[in-house]
């Protein structure tokens, strides 16, 4: 082996001026919403336990280092492949790159340069640090925010991701890092986040050094602890195999579902039956129950075995074949639904759609090992339903659904929730909802698209597509609605065309008309090639078409209202105020978006906890 370089480095170090590839045989970029939100936790907590207001940007260089981690590199034609660490470094490029837009509306005195750590310029020619040709549109489109236009239609995995993770990113940005705290955050992240770069001459040295780091001396995983440790306080040897069966069986099914999700059932269930305590997000803060499980789970429970009741081997044995088995059971089932459509689970299926990460323990907090399946059954629906609510609530009130921003109000949703009765808990949720701070009233005054809003809208216009068709027997699929893979996704289309001068009259500027003609109410599902193809049309030209198209559009026109007995029958029984638009005025537009509050305020009722009260 020839020479090998190691050497911690800062991202201002590893990044500036430089360039990284991968080869095309690399896997593709794979990170999920969960190591994207993990990331923002990590770096919020270590920074903020450094932070202090009033200090000098200066007293950042004092801060404390935080380590991210190591990649391997091999060196060659002037640039270095990525062996291993693609991911995280793609991640920090994308952290980067929404930092810099979020930066945009600031003075440009109070702006911190972070432009050379994303892309370097030579001879006029601009290229990107994690220089990847096929991946170059897609980081060039989020790097000038034009994200929202650009068309994932046949792009690989890692484009998918890339995209996907950046709304990750904008959605669950920590609030308490933006505003006065930000230029102190880039400045630590530039120059006090570090990583170890393993530098080789050669591909064959450098998967030498990735499978040594990986293949030898393997460490145990938090899980192999956890199951070490109750394991060894079983004193019945007959009774320690019968529960190490048990454990290997649920822990193969757990595995199964994913490559860690053993260590997510056990944050999940931890959290959900036990954690009573969460740090504060100051300096200073100490770890409470919730962070410390997040992070090493198998450490607390044996250093609370007390507090959860593990005093004897008969305790030791329960806690794995009755509650271990128990919830990860339900564990199963609730991921299971979170992945495909089931019938009675659509809302957690729904919530993880909307990237709603914080919904599993929430869903097992209410259950207890003595529930029957039906029991359980209907607690999971009852709260899955509430989140629903929430989600859809918090986002016509442009409300920000970031990890951070929530999590404390969630963790004491969980602890009040914990171990109801089932008509207890339904008392509890529709009163929550009845007194919650944000309702569909948002609608009317200020829902509109924009790149935050996009991917709700997106989900709440499938909601109410697939809602109006069920109601009036039409066959309709939500995941077809939402779907990326299908050969013609659906698209948000802007019932108004992008020209100015067909309401030039009842608009006074072309800024007041972009930002009414991406109204809540001025928007439809219809799938790609439409807008294509009509979308520069007026409203009067393309009524027609809408016609053709899934209910919601076809409302808009006449002939939906003739002939049509279920579809009246629904609207006669609804209440809601449908009509054909025969033009599509000002007027128009705001008398759809009150119809759209309207159907939002009956699929997210309250009424739906009532046949539990009953």
């Amino acid at each position: 082996m020839n020479k090998i370089d190691a050497q911690a480095k800062s991202i201002t170090d590893l990044l500036s001026n430089k360039k990284y590839t991968v080869d095309y045989y690399q896997r593709e970029y794979k990170w999920e919403a969960k190591q994207i939100i993990e990331l923002l936790e990590d770096l919020e907590a270590n920074f903020l336990n450094n932070y202090e207001e009033g200090h000098p940007r200066s007293a950042v260089e004092d801060y404390k280092h935080y380590f991210l981690g190591s990649i391997i590199v091999s060196a060659r034609d002037g640039k270095k492949f990525i062996i291993d660490g693609q991911q995280r470094l793609t991640s920090i490029t994308l952290l980067l790159i929404y930092l810099h837009n979020l930066q945009q509306d600031r003075p440009e005195a109070e702006q911190v340069d972070i432009g050379k750590l994303i892309f370097s310029e030579k001879y006029g020619k601009k290229s990107f640090n994690l220089d990847i040709d096929e991946r170059a549109m897609c980081i060039e489109a989020l790097y000038n925010q034009h994200a929202i236009s650009f068309d994932v239609n046949n792009e690989s995995e890692s484009i998918r991701n890339i995209l996907a993770r950046y709304d990750d990113i904008e959605s669950n940005f920590p609030p308490t890092l933006a505003n006065g705290r930000l230029p102190y955050f880039i400045d630590w992240l530039k120059e006090n986040v570090d990583l170890v770069e393993i530098t080789t001459s050669s591909d064959e040295d450098a998967y030498t050094i990735f499978e040594t780091m990986n293949d030898r001396g393997l460490s145990l995983s938090p899980t192999d602890m956890l199951k070490g440790y109750l394991l060894a306080n079983i004193a019945d040897s007959k009774e320690r195999a019968s529960a190490n069966s048990l454990w290997k069986e649920q822990i193969f099914k757990l595995t199964r579902a994913g490559k860690e999700e053993d260590a997510d059932f056990f944050k999940a269930w931890l959290r959900a039956k036990y954690a009573s305590t969460i740090r504060e997000r100051k300096k200073g803060s100490t770890p409470g129950d919730f962070d410390i499980i997040g992070t090493t789970f198998h450490k607390w429970v044996h250093d609370q075995s007390r507090f959860i009741e593990l005093n004897n081997t008969e305790d030791f044995l329960e806690f794995v074949t009755k509650q271990m088995k128990f919830f990860s059971s339900q564990y199963i089932r609730i991921r299971e639904a979170a992945e495909t459509l089931t019938p009675g689970m659509e809302y957690i299926y729904y919530n993880a759609h909307n990237n709603f990460t914080l919904q599993y323990p929430l869903l097992l907090a209410p259950l207890r090992s003595e529930d029957d399946a039906d029991t359980t059954q209907r607690k999971i629906r009852l709260v899955a339903g509430y989140l629903d609510i929430f989600i859809a609530r918090r986002a016509v009130n442009f409300r920000t659904m970031d990890y951070s921003s929530i999590v404390y109000t969630m963790f004491n949703f969980m602890k009040e929730i914990r171990e109801l009765d089932v008509h207890s808990l339904a008392r509890l949720l529709k009163q929550k909802v009845v007194t919650m701070e944000n309702s569909f009233a948002g609608v009317v005054p200020w829902f509109r698209l924009n790149l935050w809003s996009k991917r709700y809208i997106h989900h709440i216009l499938a909601r109410m597509t697939h809602y109006i068709e069920t109601q009036c027997g039409i066959e309709s699929s939500f995941v077809a609605y939402t779907s990326k893979t299908i050969k013609k996704p659906f698209e948000i289309e802007h019932i108004w065309s992008n020209k100015y001068s067909y309401h030039q009259e009842e608009i006074p500027n072309k800024e007041d008309f972009d930002i009414y003609r991406s109204r809540f109410g001025g928007l439809l599902l219809l799938p790609r090639g439409f807008n294509q193809s009509f979308g520069d049309k007026s409203y009067s030209e393309k009524m027609d078409h809408y016609y053709g198209q899934n209910l919601l559009a076809r409302s808009l026109h006449p002939l939906c209202y003739q002939n049509n007995p279920s579809f009246l029958h629904f609207v006669e029984q609804s209440g809601l105020p449908f009509r054909p638009h025969e033009t599509f005025t000002k007027e128009d537009l705001d008398e759809r978006q009150r119809l759209y509050q309207l159907i939002c305020e009956q699929i997210w009722s309250p009424n739906r906890f009532d046949q539990e009260l009953q």
